[in-house]
């Protein structure tokens, strides 16, 4: 039975957009596997790991009358439409436990698996709240945080993002402990407070996805689960069940010794620091003094990297040491050409803003060197 009969891209495109969750060695053989579902002219692929769920959908302009769906695994079907001739016809067909392939003079027959053994997502239709925003809004809004997330932290809930939705904005808040990053962005309209926590995973996802573009995407708080949907895909994800650390007590307000500096001059001097720099604490010292910020990194091998910035600072003199990973991962996701760094003191954390700018905050604590 003939399934899709389509040129190579308009197949390729959503396989691409799918297969970025799935796993290639997997304890369920079926979750390595893409759920292609065929609905009149409407072609579905769907892809899951049990906690996140993405299906990217295409027309076909040779429609057929009966509803039809097939497994097969993901990536062999991706990289073998990948290898194919631009612009080919591929013919994709099904026979009993098969799926077998043809484009041009080429053949292939891929193994699938039961249907019924596809753990698709149940529909949830129960919205707790709804909003619609530009893709590029939420993808800058993703970027300014994503880098403070946790990796494996046992503290789960930190492996993750906060996305809350209050009153006209839309707050977004990673840490992993040491650092902390917040960005917001306003709403049209007001909201009832609600928050969730996505996984890291598709905090990822969502980043590689969303266009930097005027187009919608829709972002709905379920039971348990978050959905978005934008340019013919829909992303379901479960969220992560705990409490998210309380990020107003963390940011540092009325902090009195600040400077501003060029963000791209600040970054590219901390870069060539950073290559002396101990391998495993990935130190950095910041040595402010009147008119002067001094960056000193050294390693165990005694090598010593020294660099200056003629900065506007007129308070005490202050020597402070950081992981320089932290500030080079702030820096090199910022847009904005001036940054301003503020100061407790030596045992404090410093908190990095945008001057004008108050939809943006990166608090970094202090370590010892």
């Amino acid at each position: 039975m003939k399934l899709i009969q389509a040129d190579k891209d308009t197949l390729l495109k959503p396989l691409q957009t799918v297969t970025g969750i799935v796993e290639r060695r997997h304890t369920l053989p079926i979750l390595s596997n893409v759920l292609i579902e065929r609905k009149n002219a409407d072609i579905s692929f769907i892809a899951t790991d049990l906690e996140v769920q993405i299906t990217s959908s295409v027309s076909d302009s040779n429609p057929v009358s009966d509803p039809y769906s097939i497994t097969v695994a993901a990536k062999k079907l991706h990289d073998i439409l990948r290898a194919l001739p631009d612009k080919v016809q591929v013919t994709l067909e099904t026979d009993e436990n098969r799926l077998q392939g043809k484009a041009g003079k080429s053949r292939f027959s891929l193994q699938t698996l039961p249907v019924e053994d596809f753990p698709k997502f149940p529909e949830n239709t129960e919205k707790q709240a709804k909003i619609t925003i530009k893709q590029k809004e939420l993808k800058h809004l993703l970027f300014l945080v994503q880098y403070a997330m946790a990796q494996q932290d046992v503290r789960y809930y930190l492996n993750g993002l906060l996305l809350l939705m209050e009153e006209r904005y839309l707050k977004a808040v990673a840490t992993d402990g040491h650092r902390l990053a917040f960005g917001l962005l306003l709403l049209e309209a007001p909201q009832e407070k609600r928050e969730v926590i996505l996984p890291r995973k598709v905090v990822l996802e969502l980043a590689r996805q969303l266009n930097d573009s005027e187009e919608p995407v829709t972002v709905e708080l379920l039971q348990n689960q978050v959905r978005f949907t934008f340019s013919n895909v829909v992303l379901i994800s479960k969220v992560v069940d705990g409490k998210f650390p309380d990020y107003n007590r963390v940011i540092p307000i009325g902090y009195q010794k600040h400077f501003d500096v060029n963000r791209l001059l600040l970054l590219q001097t901390l870069q060539r620091a950073s290559i002396l720099s101990n391998e495993k604490y990935r130190g950095v010292r910041l040595i402010l003094t009147m008119g002067n910020l001094r960056i000193v990194c050294s390693n165990s091998e005694q090598e010593e990297a020294q660099e200056e910035l003629e900065v506007q600072y007129d308070d005490e003199a202050l020597d402070i040491g950081f992981n320089v990973t932290y500030l080079l991962d702030v820096l090199n996701n910022l847009t904005a050409e001036t940054i301003r760094c503020a100061f407790g003191d030596a045992n404090s954390s410093t908190l990095i803003t945008i001057p004008g700018n108050e939809d943006f905050k990166y608090v970094v604590m202090p370590m010892r060197i």
